[in-house]
């Protein structure tokens, strides 16, 4: 999913479905990965690159 600003700075933000499950999967531009069952939760940590992207946090967050 790209949003109209981010198609001009070339970030692409990411996230999918997990079929089966009420879980999404994110990707952020910068490669973390995120998981979450609420969009807005998914949404707000995608935005808020770098804050909780750090490559000293643990990849994905089972919610």
């Amino acid at each position: 999913m790209t949003s109209a600003s981010s198609s001009r700075t070339g970030e692409i933000y990411r996230i999918d479905w997990l079929p089966g499950t009420d879980v999404l999967h994110g990707t952020c531009h910068c490669g973390r990965e995120h998981t979450a069952q609420d969009p807005v939760e998914m949404w707000e940590w995608m935005l808020a690159h770098p804050q909780g992207h750090s490559v000293h946090e643990p990849r994905g967050n089972s919610s």
